[in-house]
């Protein structure tokens, strides 16, 4: 159980980063198109539930998805009710709805986030680089950014930390997470005290951990007084 926790947990990170930051820049983006698009997905996500989010994903689409002889291909990626397919890897249609349900939910917030930290840079700093010629990617991955992660990475950690906790929802989707293993354990044995404090005391050190990476990445991108 805890291994399938920390499956979910550190891959979701990793897509959820990617996510977030994506539609938070989209979110400023001179594109109509794209602004408005980036604007639906975080104001459509944030605003529902997560626990109807999960159960949308597992039910109305995993579920709903043809049998593997019938999968739909995309490439090295393929979808079917038995999961997803993905570089000879078979995820379960549990995993894939957790994750998918956590890390397009999370990603909302981030999306906010990152949106928020771009803003708070000073328009001299834009207005700067744009008279050193730089494009557009440039300014924003050597100029904009970095100073933005300075306001984004303590919010941030927050987010990730929810993340973690959430993924205990995993009971909704019948995934073998840490809170649906410990509960077997506990309808067993009936040691109910026991069980929580096991559960309680997990969930504690693996938040502890991604503060003190966070907090330890924070202090790397803050400006030295001198």
């Amino acid at each position: 159980g805890l291994l399938n926790s920390l499956r979910v947990i550190i891959v979701g990170i990793g897509l959820v980063t990617a996510i977030g930051v994506t539609a938070g820049i989209a979110r400023l983006s001179d594109n109509w198109l794209v602004q408005k698009l980036a604007t639906i997905y975080v104001e459509g996500l944030r605003n529902t539930p997560l626990l109807l989010q999960l159960f949308f994903w597992y039910f109305a689409v995993f579920l709903s998805l043809p049998t593997p002889e019938d999968a739909i291909s995309l490439g090295f990626i393929n979808f079917s009710n038995r999961g997803v397919g993905l570089f000879g890897l078979q995820l379960s249609p549990e995993f894939s709805a957790l994750l998918a349900g956590l890390t397009l939910y999370t990603g909302t917030f981030i999306a906010e986030i990152v949106r928020g930290g771009i803003q708070s840079v000073p328009k001299g700093q834009w207005e700067a680089a744009r008279s050193l010629g730089l494009n557009p990617t440039l300014l924003m991955r050597l100029v904009i950014f970095p100073q933005a992660l300075r306001a984004i990475i303590p919010p941030l950690s927050n987010q990730y930390l929810n993340l973690a906790k959430n993924s205990s929802l995993a009971i909704a989707v019948g995934y073998p997470d840490l809170y649906a293993i410990a509960s077997t354990t506990f309808n067993q044995t009936g040691r109910a005290v026991e069980v929580m404090i096991l559960i309680c005391a997990t969930y504690l050190i693996i938040s502890l951990s991604i503060s003190f990476l966070m907090n330890f990445y924070n202090r790397s991108v803050q400006i030295v007084e001198r």
